[in-house]
């Protein structure tokens, strides 16, 4: 009994030194005993000026969607819009299945949002992840992307979270699960100086900037069970998210006839300005990107058609099955596999159905739902 103890005990600590090189392999032995590698503060601070304002409320709101992350949310209207007696005040993540993260408040409470906190501290926390506490933020938030945008949209940004109404709402911090917060602690870098404003010079490399910094591959493009995302994919959907109207899964788009190859640039522009009339489920966060300029989402679309096309059936309804591609359970997900899916690439066939009329979905309002709640093919209602 005893010597099974022992190897029992040894077995323990065996693994325990297994977990603690591993995370270490990701992590490195400075993060994991010091924290986050994080610069010293300045005292720098950014005028307010009615220019900086209203970009400041278009990034914020529209391009990186700050405020709809950071914002309650309305479940109940059509694309889960942030409601407006509470914009920025921060929420927990629980609605979205993660009730151990927590959206920080953004407005100018003293007490429980960003009042009493320097410029430069809400600016390292939006581009280089360190939060007001000093601890790495949960790389949900995607300052890794955010890096890239320069200097004048920084300030813009911090000018325009100053002006929001104060909301008062303490918030728990976040407490992600282990070995997460080890894992996090690595992850963000300091900017070594200023960040010039990107090549705009042509709509794809635009449409480039606009994505990545709008984190659109976030849910999009699939990642592994470690977190990475799987490049080969790019676009390509499969990720699924819970929220209160169910489990959704980001479809696919690339220009593949199984993703958005029947678009062209108008339909993609009304898809993103009307939610497809609506349609859009709230976890695409349609409410927010629909502000966006016109010069933006063509950008993106532009962008869009330079990726690789991807076969990838990913749809929205019953008895979801796994993925071979990207090995998420998804409607589709037993048609698609590593050599094309279906070859035909033909759309709006039912799973276990021929796709002959009986087999077909069509929506009231006119709209094919193979991808129910995603960028599927629109058509205006009838």
């Amino acid at each position: 009994m005893a010597l099974g103890k022992k190897i029992a005990l040894w077995a323990v600590v065996l693994l325990l030194l297994v977990v603690a090189a591993g995370i270490q392999a990701v992590v490195g032995w400075r993060a994991l005993v010091f924290g986050p590698t994080a610069r010293a503060l300045t005292s720098r601070t950014f005028e307010a000026t009615p220019e900086r304002l209203e970009r400041g409320r278009y990034l914020a709101v529209a391009r990186h969607g700050c405020v709809l992350c950071h914002s309650e949310r309305d479940w109940n209207a059509p694309g889960a819009p942030p409601r407006a007696d509470r914009l920025g005040g921060g929420v927990v993540w629980a609605a979205e299945g993660m009730p151990w993260l927590t959206a920080p408040n953004l407005t100018p409470d003293p007490e429980t949002g960003i009042g009493k906190t320097s410029d430069d501290a809400v600016a390292r926390a939006i581009r280089e992840g360190i939060g007001l506490d000093g601890r790495a933020l949960f790389a949900l938030m995607p300052y890794q992307e955010y890096r890239r945008i320069p200097d004048e949209d920084l300030a813009a940004i911090v000018v325009y979270l100053r002006s929001l109404p104060p909301v008062k709402n303490a918030l728990p911090k976040s407490t992600p699960p282990f070995p997460l917060p080890l894992i996090m602690r690595g992850v963000p870098r300091p900017l070594a100086g200023p960040v010039a404003a990107p090549d705009l010079s042509t709509p794809e490399r635009r449409g480039e900037y606009v994505l990545r910094t709008a984190a659109c591959h976030y849910c999009h493009t699939p990642m592994d069970a470690q977190g990475h995302f799987d490049m080969t994919l790019d676009m390509a959907g499969g990720n699924t998210f819970p929220s209160p109207q169910g489990t959704i899964a980001a479809t696919n788009l690339t220009v593949h006839p199984t993703g958005i190859a029947n678009y062209d640039e108008a339909t993609f522009v009304m898809v993103m300005k009307t939610g497809k009339f609506g349609t859009l489920h709230a976890m695409m966060p349609w409410t927010a990107y629909s502000g966006m300029t016109d010069e933006d989402l063509k950008a993106i679309y532009a962008y869009l058609r330079t990726l690789k096309p991807v076969s990838h059936v990913v749809a929205n309804g019953p008895n979801p099955t796994p993925g071979r591609l990207c090995g998420k359970a998804h409607g589709g997900g037993r048609k698609t596999d590593a050599s094309g899916g279906r070859p035909d690439g033909r759309r709006g066939q039912r799973e276990g159905t021929t796709g002959t009329e009986p087999g077909k979905r069509t929506r009231p309002d006119g709209l094919s739902d193979w991808h129910s709640g995603g960028l599927s093919a629109p058509r205006a209602p009838r």
